[in-house]
């Protein structure tokens, strides 16, 4: 059919407020579409033309070749040219353009592309006679567009990848990314550019793809390409266009997208055929692999980024190739000069080894599995999916072997380096791989590995850590290395059961076998023991040391195993610490090790210090400290050559507490807390309070031994002394005074036998006379009052029982004076 086509001139010198007209309008292009194409379809010269140019210089301006979308679905492809205005005097310069206009849905003549008509010599200057001219078919030109490209991709290589990427970029139909601008010197080269676009995009993106190849206003052009010279660069990144100064000095860094990085390089080699080739094999239109495996097949080098997107395709596709082209993909990849490989190659890389084994010939693998574990050795790669065994069975496996053979026993025999649980884990693999016999260094490469685990799973965020599916699979390969590795953790795991216990939770070893590992199976069976008992830990510890398999008088560090695991982080309660000491053998808690547990367990119980009730000050049973008091006592007499320094003197105060309360300790009581205190530093509070307390119950007692009272009260200790101040003042104290008269009239004789024993004492014993004793005298009836009085004459003499009276009577006389004051002060 035929196009209907539009002129446009500019105005004539002299015809002010008019920027041009339309000289020709074909059918069907309407008012409406008309006052769209105009601002399209405009021309402004650069600056410094000369006001009379000459014929050279006017064919040396640029022309404005253009492809445009208009809001109806239609579309304009358009050229507007300079010429010289033959009005007047000759010698200015106006424009004119010449548009075709396609209706939705049609294509340009033959259908080719817009930028195709770039260099038709259909394109006129004039506008043809009569006010609207015939319908006019536009061919398109006689030279194709691909022309000279390969020498322009060749001489533009710097800007190559990115604009081809930006271009990709301005195709795509749900884009909403920023307008290319193009910077060169020559309009043609813009257009040039739009030509490499045609040939490298599909079809519907380049249709796409509108442009202008020049303006001078780039921020108000409707085009997702604008061509600008390099004067108006600036206004481009202004107005927030993503620019490409190809006309001067080459860009510094590169483009990461690797479709647009692969077709520089086919361009560069010449090869724009391969665009073709590339689009018939399955993908994405613009996925790297399909252009990446045509180059490489090709023969055309690529760099790591395009090499592992062709490996990577074909590993997902590997029926995609015959097997030509697969020979000359491998052959590509695996390369011997090939020197800049990444991981995320060779990742790839052993990806398309898998897919290919078994369905190609060994011949063909063989360089991908020379290149996969010569890796693994020299590069350290340990994520590598490594080939079958059996891959190496031929000619190809033995020379791999002996290259890298003797490698791999050095490193593995080196206990002096860092290596990691990956590198180790990787070098084993590979050494079954190739039959390398590395007996002799096992030993030595899993007593390392053991704790290395734990180490590097422990530094590690949640979850499994890197190393586990290779470790899996190399102790499912090997049972030699399994056994061995299994029965070294075994060993360590008494000294950190806990570690191994959270390793085990992440990385499920497979040791369901013959071997006995207790240590092992008490590490797995605590976490559903946790769960499953809840804060019942000696129902756990039960349950776990069953799990060993062994009893602990067999086995002695079952204790320790079970123990740190249950208790890992804290110490036994006192009960519980009486269950482990029963459950063993003092010799077998002697080698576990586990005896000091039982020893915090005792001084860190937390009974506070208890009354002569047998109550704390905040009504604390004084059972926990009995039960701590006793385990001490079998704690001293159980491990006499273990237990020493502070926890021996603590274990000895508390056995002190526990004779003070139920027994006849040695005499020297006071200095025996005292002391025992003194060794026991940093002692802790609730222990310290505990003896003082103990001590001074016992010293409140009507049957203590004077001597004892009498060390303590010239003993001037006075921590001890308001130990014995807080006592005698609590309430049980105070109701003996009230109801027992022989023991308010003890109170009486020790409270003043004193008076002048050191500074710590006097003040306190008056204070507890006149704040404990008086009240409790005052509230008893007048027998027990003569009750107190005679027995202080009998237990002392008769002057002590003229000073109660006196006492007393001053604190009688002192009430009667009170009331007479008070009823004079009524009067």
């Amino acid at each position: 059919m035929s196009l209907a086509q539009v002129h446009y001139t500019s105005a004539a010198p002299g015809d002010e407020g008019t920027a041009g007209r339309f000289t020709a309008v074909g059918p069907g292009v309407s008012g409406a579409l008309l006052a769209e194409i105009e601002p399209l379809v405009r021309y402004e010269l650069p600056g410094g033309v000369p006001e009379r140019p000459s014929d050279g210089e006017l064919r040396s301006l640029p022309q404005a070749f253009g492809y445009f979308a208009l809001s109806d679905g239609s579309r304009l492809v358009a050229r507007s040219a300079p010429v010289r205005d033959t009005g007047g005097t000759g010698a200015g310069v106006r424009f004119h353009a010449h548009a075709v206009h396609l209706p939705p849905g049609v294509p340009l003549p033959g259908d080719r592309l817009p930028v195709e008509a770039w260099r038709s010599p259909h394109w006129v200057a004039v506008t043809p006679g009569g006010a609207t001219p015939d319908p006019l078919a536009l061919p398109p030109g006689p030279a194709a567009v691909s022309e000279g490209l390969d020498d322009f991709a060749v001489s533009r290589g710097p800007w190559l990848a990115a604009v081809l990427a930006d271009l990709r970029r301005a195709s795509d139909a749900e884009a909403a990314g920023r307008p290319v601008a193009l910077v060169e010197r020559q309009c043609a080269d813009v257009a040039r550019w739009l030509g490499l676009a045609s040939v490298t995009l599909p079809r519907e993106s380049a249709e796409r793809l509108t442009f202008t190849t020049y303006t001078r206003r780039p921020g108000s052009s409707a085009s997702r390409v604008v061509g600008v010279g390099p004067e108006d660069a600036g206004a481009a990144r202004a107005a927030g266009l993503r620019v490409h100064a190809c006309a001067g000095p080459a860009p510094a860094g590169s483009t990461e997208d690797v479709w647009a990085t692969t077709a520089a390089r086919v361009w560069r080699s010449r090869s724009p055929e391969l665009f073709r080739e590339a689009r018939e094999l399955p993908g994405e239109p613009f996925a790297a692999g399909p252009l990446a495996v045509t180059a490489l097949c090709a023969g055309i080098a690529l760099g790591p980024d395009g090499r592992a997107a062709a490996a990577g395709w074909a590993a997902d596709r590997p029926y995609a190739l015959d097997a030509q082209r697969t020979g000359r993909l491998v052959e590509a990849i695996a390369s011997p000069g090939i020197d800049d490989r990444t991981a995320a190659e060779f990742d790839a890389a052993g990806r398309l080894f898998g897919a290919l084994e078994g369905r190609c010939p060994a011949s063909v693998t063989a360089p991908l599995a020379a290149m996969l574990v010569t890796e693994a050795v020299r590069g350290g790669n340990g994520s590598l999916e490594l080939p079958r065994r059996d891959a190496f069975a031929g000619p190809e496996g033995a020379e791999v072997a002996e290259r890298l053979g003797p490698e791999i026993l050095t490193e593995l025999a080196d206990t002096v380096g860092s290596r990691s649980v990956a590198r180790t884990v990787q070098l084993l693999r590979v050494a079954r791989l190739l039959g390398v016999d590395g007996t002799e260094s096992l030993p030595g490469v899993v007593d390392r590995l053991a704790p290395a685990l734990l180490a590097e799973a422990s530094a590690a965020q949640e979850g499994p850590p890197g190393f586990a599916p290779a470790l899996l699979e190399l102790l499912d390969e090997q049972f030699e290395v399994r056994t061995a590795l299994l029965g070294a953790l075994d060993r360590i795991a008494p000294q950190d059961p806990g570690a191994v216990a959270r390793f085990l939770e992440r990385v499920a070893l497979p040791f369901t076998g013959t071997q006995a590992l207790p240590h092992l199976r008490m590490c797995a069976e605590v976490p559903e023991a946790m769960a499953t008992l809840g804060g019942d830990r000696a129902a756990v510890w039960h349950r776990v040391l069953r799990a060993a398999g062994l009893s602990p008088f067999a086995e002695p560090l079952v204790l320790r195993t079970a123990v740190g695991l249950v208790w890992e982080d804290r110490a036994p309660t006192v009960e519980e610490a009486r269950l482990l000491l029963d459950a063993a053998t003092s010799d077998s808690h002697r080698v576990a090790g586990t005896w000091a547990r039982l020893v915090d367990a005792a001084l860190s119980t937390s009974a506070a210090g208890t009354s002569a009730t047998g109550t704390s000050a905040t009504g604390t049973s004084a059972t926990g400290t009995d039960e701590a008091a006793r385990l001490a006592h079998d704690l001293l007499r159980g491990f006499p050559g273990e237990i020493g320094g502070r926890e021996r003197a603590g274990l000895l105060l508390l056995d002190l507490v526990r004779e003070l309360r139920t027994g006849a300790p040695e005499p020297g009581w006071a200095e025996r807390v005292r002391t025992l205190c003194a060794q026991a530093e940093p002692v802790e509070p609730a222990l310290r309070e505990r003896a003082h307390a103990a001590l001074v119950e016992r010293l409140l007692a009507p049957d203590r031994p004077g001597a004892e009272l009498y060390d303590f009260v010239h003993g001037a200790d006075a921590e001890l002394i308001a130990a014995y101040d807080r006592t005698a003042r609590t309430a049980s104290v105070r109701s003996r005074l009230r109801t027992q008269p022989a023991y308010a009239a003890d109170c009486f004789t020790v409270w003043t036998a004193h008076p002048h024993a050191g500074r710590a004492w006097p003040p306190v014993a008056a204070a507890l006379l006149d704040d404990v004793l008086r009240p409790a005298v005052r509230g008893m009836s007048a027998e027990d009052v003569a009750e107190v009085e005679a027995t202080v004459g009998r237990t002392g003499s008769s002057g002590r029982a003229d000073a109660f009276r006196d006492w007393n009577r001053s604190s009688t006389l002192g009430r009667l004076g009170r009331r007479i004051a008070g009823r004079v002060r009524r009067g």
